[in-house]
């Protein structure tokens, strides 16, 4: 038997995988949530064998509830719902260490044998979700694409450089090189056009 927590802000979607995934496989949700405070919360309290979360949600979405997961429960098994993975997203994900990504259109069958597979220590990604990680001409360092993130947030340069435990000084280059990159005449729209190029 595997135990998830379901984190899905789509109320129907997640009410329907609440209701199939126990008929698809040996599969028992604990608790579900519909936004990423909520999925931190259930996955800290009930200690799932595998979190199953929307990429996103509003407000703390799929990835930043991770980043603030792995922290307290640094070994959590990880399924990552999307229904658009940039690039950059899947990249990031993978560095926070998600041991499995499917697409949130998949069948409920397919997200229960997924979900086995990753108890059993293994990983998946579904094609075409992988597809789209190869297609990657983003042009940003990792820094850049970072502080740009946090401007598409609405942060200010002293708020971004507490934030990334950076310069101020430091933000401003980030800013300055990724600026002339995207050939943009402000961070804010280099931020704009790194999200419209699926680069973050």
């Amino acid at each position: 038997m595997t135990t998830v927590v379901l984190a899905d802000d789509e109320a129907l979607l997640r009410s329907a995988l609440a209701s199939l995934l126990p008929l698809e496989g040996d599969v028992t949700v604990l608790a579900e949530a519909e936004e990423g405070d909520g999925a931190v919360r259930a996955a800290l309290e009930h200690h799932p064998d595998v979190l199953v979360i929307d990429l996103e949600m509003p407000g703390t979405d799929g990835l930043a509830a991770l980043a603030r997961l792995r922290r307290e429960r640094p070994d959590q098994v990880v399924l990552m719902l999307t229904r658009h993975a940039r690039p950059g997203v899947l990249r990031r994900a993978l560095e926070l260490g998600v041991q499995g990504f499917v697409s949130k259109s998949a069948d409920p069958s397919h997200i229960a044998s997924v979900i086995a597979a990753l108890h059993e220590g293994r990983r998946w990604i579904d094609p075409d979700v992988s597809a789209l990680a190869i297609i990657d001409d983003c042009p940003l360092t990792d820094r850049e694409l970072d502080v740009l993130r946090e401007t598409g947030h609405g942060y200010s340069v002293a708020e971004i450089a507490a934030r990334l435990h950076l310069a101020e000084g430091t933000v401003r280059n980030y800013l300055s090189n990724a600026m002339g990159k995207t050939q943009s005449r402000s961070r804010h729209e280099a931020a704009r056009h790194a999200r419209e190029h699926d680069w973050l």
